[in-house]
C-alpha cells in the first residue's frame, strides 16, 4: 500500500495512480471529480462531519474510525466516545466489507440506502483498502496539550513586536485564563455514543484548567521554525491563541500548518494569505485588505467616465515593515489595469526630512499611497505640493488618532477595516467593561479588544466541542459558528467564517476626516468587500 494513498484520496481527491477520484450521485445523474469529489468536502478534515442550518436541517455524519466501527448497543464495557449531535447511532457498526459497500454502493452497515448526497465511488480493492485504513486512524491519536485536568495553550510573540503591546496583550490573556480557572466546574455525565441509557440526553465534558505558555521568539526569522518546534517538544499545546507579530508572521503561520496546530486570531498587520492552508485563522487580512480597498477605488476611477484615471501611483513605506507587503499587494492588483506603480522606500534612519523628500517625489497627477506609522505621518509637513488624491493605511497609521498634519487632513482618504467608531460602541462595550472591572490599563484598544475576542471565541468553541478535543475539529467548529456572535464582535461589524475560509472580517471603509482638527471620521461609502 502506497504511503499517504488514503490521505490523498480523502483530502485531495487524487488516486494513488494520479488519476482524479470520481464520485457519482446516481439519483441526480451528477458526476464530480478530483477535489470536488474528495471526502473532506463533506466529512471535514477531522472526519467528524458537519451540519447545515441552525436546526441541523442537513447533517453529514462522522466517518472517523472510532465512530464507524463503534457498537450502538449500550453495555457497561462500552467506550464513551465524544458526543457529536449529527452522528448516526441507529445502525450496526461497520466492518471493512460493509464500509466498502457503503462507499461503492451507498448502503449502510445494515443494507439501508444512504442519503442521496453521498456519491458512489468505484474504487479498486487497493484504493479502497488505503482509504479505509486512513479512516481508521482519523481521531485515533490523542491531541497534544490535553491531560485529564488541563488544557495547554501557547501565545507566540516575535522579537520585533513592541514591548508595550506585548504587555498589553498578556494582561488580557493572563486575566482571562485566571477567570476561566477561578471557579472550575465538575465534569458532566458521559453520553454513550449509542444514545442508550439514562444519560442519553447529556453531553460529556471534562472541565479542564487552562494553562498559558508564552513563547517569545528571538533572533533571525529563519530560526523561528526550529525555536517553535523546540517549544512544542518541551511544552506540548493544543492550540496557539492570539499572539503578537511585528513585520513577519510567515514562519509562525508555516509552523502551525506543518504541525497541524490551530493558530487562532493573532495580532498581525500582514498575515500570510494562503487559501490552501487550514490551521491558521485571522480576524482580517490587515494591510493586504487595505491594499485591495485602495486598488478598488483606483480601479473605479480608471473606469468611471466622471473621474480622471490615475496617471501613476507612488507608494511610500519603510522596508521590512508591514507596508512593504501591502505595497507589493497593491502593485500586483493594479498591474492588470495598466497603471504604473512607483515605490519610494524610506531609508532606515531617515527622519522627517526623509519622509518629506519621499513624498515630494509625487507628481500632481499621481495617486499617493502612504504605508506609514504615526511617527512618520506626523513628519509629513506641508501638503501644498501633494497630489489631490492621497490614501493612508488606517491599520498602520493609528486609525482616527492618526497624527496627520492639519494641511493633509482635507485630502487624505484612509482605509478603515473596522466598524466606524460611533457604530462600534456597543460591540466593544463588553471588552472595555471587563477591562475596567479587572483594572487592566487600556494601552492599545484594538489590540486588547481583539485579544479578548480571541479568548472568548476559544471558550465558546471548546464548549460546543464538548469533549471532542480534536484539533481540526476546533477549526471546523469556528468556521461554522463564529457568525453566531451578533454584538460582542469588538472592532468588527460582524465575524463570519465558512468552510475553508480563514479571515473572519472581509471588508472595510474608505473614510476621511470631517474637519482639519479632531478625530471625527466620515465614511465615503457603505462597508466595502473588495
Amino acid at each position: 500500500m502506497q504511503p499517504g494513498a488514503g490521505e490523498s484520496i480523502y483530502l485531495r481527491g487524487v488516486l494513488p495512480s494520479g488519476a482524479p477520484l470520481e464520485g457519482k450521485r446516481q439519483a441526480a445523474g451528477l458526476t464530480t471529480t478530483g477535489a470536488d469529489a474528495a471526502c473532506v468536502g463533506c466529512h471535514q478534515r477531522s472526519g467528524l462531519g458537519t451540519y447545515e442550518g441552525y436546526n441541523f436541517d442537513v447533517t453529514i455524519p462522522p466517518i472517523a474510525g472510532p465512530y464507524l466501527f463503534h457498537s450502538r448497543e449500550a453495555h457497561t464495557q462500552e467506550a464513551v466516545l465524544p458526543y457529536v449531535p449529527w452522528m448516526h447511532s441507529n445502525r450496526d457498526p461497520y466492518t471493512d466489507a460493509t464500509l466498502a459497500r457503503a462507499i461503492r454502493e451507498g448502503l449502510d452497515s445494515q443494507g439501508r440506502p444512504l442519503s442521496a448526497l453521498m456519491p458512489r465511488f468505484a474504487l479498486s480493492d487497493a484504493d479502497m483498502d488505503a482509504l479505509i485504513e486512513y479512516l481508521k486512524q482519523l481521531g485515533s491519536h490523542p491531541a497534544p496539550g490535553v491531560s485529564e485536568r488541563e488544557l495547554h495553550f501557547a501565545t507566540v510573540i516575535t522579537p520585533d513586536a513592541d514591548p508595550a503591546r506585548r504587555k498589553a496583550m498578556l494582561d488580557v490573556m493572563d486575566h482571562y485564563f485566571a477567570d476561566k480557572n477561578l471557579f472550575p466546574i465538575g465534569n458532566s455525565l458521559p453520553l454513550r455514543t449509542s444514545g442508550h441509557g439514562q444519560q442519553a440526553k447529556s453531553m460529556f465534558m471534562s472541565h479542564r484548567l487552562w494553562r498559558l505558555h508564552v513563547w517569545d521568539l528571538t533572533g533571525a526569522a529563519s530560526t523561528w521554525g526550529a525555536q517553535l518546534d523546540a517549544h512544542m517538544e518541551r511544552e506540548p499545546v493544543f492550540a496557539l491563541v492570539s499572539g503578537l507579530g511585528g513585520n513577519n508572521w510567515a514562519p509562525v503561520h508555516q509552523f502551525c500548518q506543518r504541525r497541524q496546530l490551530p493558530c487562532l486570531f493573532p495580532n498581525v498587520d500582514a498575515p500570510l494569505d494562503n487559501s490552501h492552508d487550514f490551521y491558521p485563522l485571522y480576524f482580517s487580512r490587515g494591510v493586504l485588505l487595505e491594499a485591495d480597498l485602495i486598488a478598488r477605488q483606483i480601479a473605479y476611477g480608471a473606469h468611471a467616465a466622471s473621474a480622471a484615471p490615475a496617471a501613476s501611483v507612488l507608494q511610500v513605506y519603510r522596508p521590512g515593515d508591514g507596508g512593504e507587503a501591502a505595497a507589493l499587494a497593491l502593485a500586483a492588483a493594479l498591474k492588470p489595469l495598466g497603471i504604473p506603480v512607483r515605490n519610494q522606500p524610506l531609508a532606515p534612519a531617515s527622519g522627517a526630512k526623509g519622509v518629506r523628500e519621499a513624498v515630494g517625489q509625487a507628481q500632481k497627477s499621481d495617486v499617493l499611497v502612504l504605508w506609514l506609522r504615526p511617527a512618520d505621518l506626523a513628519d509629513l509637513g506641508d501638503a501644498a505640493a501633494a497630489p489631490a488624491v492621497v490614501y493612508t493605511s488606517g491599520v498602520m497609521g493609528g486609525l482616527e488618532q492618526a497624527p496627520l498634519p492639519a494641511a493633509w487632513r482635507s485630502r487624505v482618504r484612509m482605509t478603515y477595516p473596522y466598524e466606524l467608531p460611533e457604530k462600534r460602541e456597543l460591540r466593544v462595550k463588553y471588552a472595555l467593561s471587563w477591562f475596567s472591572i479587572r483594572h487592566i490599563p487600556v494601552v492599545d484598544e484594538p489590540l486588547q479588544v481583539n485579544t479578548y475576542i480571541a479568548c472568548g471565541l476559544l471558550a465558546e468553541t471548546l464548549s460546543h466541542m464538548a469533549d471532542n478535543l480534536v484539533q481540526p475539529f476546533m477549526i471546523e467548529m469556528l468556521q461554522t459558528s463564529a457568525e453566531r456572535r451578533l454584538i460582542n464582535t469588538g472592532y468588527y461589524p460582524h465575524l463570519v467564517l465558512a468552510l475553508n475560509q480563514h479571515f473572519a472580517s472581509k471588508g472595510g471603509y474608505i473614510v476621511h476626516f470631517a474637519r482639519p482638527e479632531g478625530a471625527q471620521l466620515v465614511a465615503d461609502s457603505d462597508w466595502i468587500v473588495p
